[in-house]
């Protein structure tokens, strides 16, 4: 089906202008490669993230960073400088035709612009101004420096992460890192603005969205904080596993060709599954002792956890391939899956199934790439990248030009006293 052909995204019609670094760029993602016109509005020269690697080939360059690519699919690009008369002018125009106005900078930067969501709404009453901030734009934090390690710190993620005693006594915490407090960050932003966009259906008016990426974290925190609250128990961090109040089972167990597996299998230790798993293991015939009939005794079961753990599950996994032992397992109803490296899921054979591998085409290289696809297959209203991230102003012509009317003499200036 050609681009023409494929029904348009379920955002289709909507219009955000992006202003944001690593903290927000995934959340204009999220709204570009499911239709919406987002427009990445960076300074002359481009965002600093085009700066971060690797690059294409090893080629340091603002148009070849592969990071970038990754985070801004499906958007148009145009620079602008907002420090200066001309820029912000410019802008004001361009907000008084948007639906959404997402930003990263730091609390009050944009108002001191007069750019701020007070300035923008007598022109444009419907729009959604949403400010993702380290620390939100009010609070004793707001103006602290940030980064993602320091945010899975501060939000709690740490503390759950890294090896338990029993394998490394005194082991430090352990960041999850990858940018995972800007993920957390940008998918509250990107929900809380679609939660805007269905209350301005309702009341026909838009607002003002403060969004804290460190109370992001805390949502995230799992049950970390309901157990410290409720129960008074501190979770403790457990090698490869959920955080616990106290030592649990080891569910991470190398296979025969060195790739481990993890088995989920301690919190369903009883009779019935010890049973089932001396008839999966019988077939191989490594099912122990477990074909013992003391193992119906749900107190001999519990009394000999270990023992079914660490030497005859251990031993079994040990024996086999990585993808042989874990389908097997599955068969019988049990929660086992191999450890993949994340390079190993381009031969996934479910995910190519379900074409989640997407070639995304960069003509100005002659070349086509590979790309994640979507989380969610639309029946009606198809996810897709409808285009590979923007050059540094590719679009700058086609939007301020062509949609907002300004000649190319007026862009040749602009240009010249570095306002694009």
């Amino acid at each position: 089906m050609t681009d023409a052909q494929t029904p348009p995204g379920p955002l289709a019609g909507l219009r955000m202008l992006e202003l944001a670094d690593e903290k927000g760029q995934f959340c204009g993602k999220l709204f570009a490669d499911l239709g919406a016109d987002v427009i990445k509005i960076e300074p002359p020269g481009g965002e600093r993230t085009r700066k971060l690697g690797p690059f294409l080939d090893d080629i340091p360059h603002p148009d070849r960073s592969l990071s970038f690519w990754h985070y801004n699919t499906s958007k148009r690009g145009i620079t602008l400088d907002l420090q200066t008369a001309d820029g912000s002018g410019i802008f004001r125009r361009l907000a008084a035709t948007a639906d959404v106005v997402l930003e990263t900078f730091r609390p009050g930067f944009l108002a001191s612009l007069a750019l701020g969501y007070e300035t923008l709404r007598p022109t444009n009453p419907s729009l959604i101004l949403c400010s993702l901030t380290p620390f939100g734009q009010t609070g004793p934090w707001r103006d602290y420096l940030s980064s993602d390690l320091l945010h899975m710190a501060a939000g709690g993620e740490m503390a759950s992460c890294g090896y338990d005693e029993a394998d490394v006594p005194n082991a430090p915490p352990i960041s999850p890192g990858g940018g995972n407090a800007w993920h957390m960050g940008s998918h509250y932003a990107y929900m809380a603005i679609m939660a805007a966009l269905v209350y301005r259906q309702v009341a026909g008016t838009g607002q003002y969205i403060d969004v804290s990426i460190h109370e992001a974290c805390a949502l995230t925190t799992e049950s970390a904080i309901p157990n410290y609250i409720y129960r008074g128990e501190v979770l403790r961090r457990q090698t490869g596993r959920h955080h616990a109040p106290g030592p649990t089972p080891r569910t991470q167990f190398r296979a025969k060709d060195d790739i481990y597996v993890t088995a989920l299998i301690a919190g369903g230790l009883n009779p019935r599954n010890v049973k089932n798993l001396a008839e999966l293991m019988d077939g191989y015939d490594m099912a122990g002792d477990l074909k013992d009939p003391r193992y119906q005794d749900p107190a001999f079961v519990t009394a000999n956890t270990a023992h079914i753990i660490d030497d005859v599950l251990a031993n079994f996994i040990a024996s086999l391939p990585a993808e042989e032992v874990y389908h097997a397992a599955q068969e019988r109803g049990f929660t086992w899956g191999a450890v993949r490296a994340p390079e190993a899921l381009l031969d996934d054979a479910h995910l190519h199934d379900r074409g989640f591998w997407k070639q995304v085409e960069h003509p100005e290289l002659g070349r086509s790439f590979i790309y994640p696809g979507e989380a969610a297959i639309y029946n009606g209203s198809p996810w897709r990248i409808s285009r590979r991230a923007p050059l540094v102003g590719e679009h700058n012509t086609e939007i301020l030009c062509s949609e907002l009317g300004l000649s190319r003499g007026e862009l040749s200036v602009l240009a010249e006293n570095r306002v694009i």
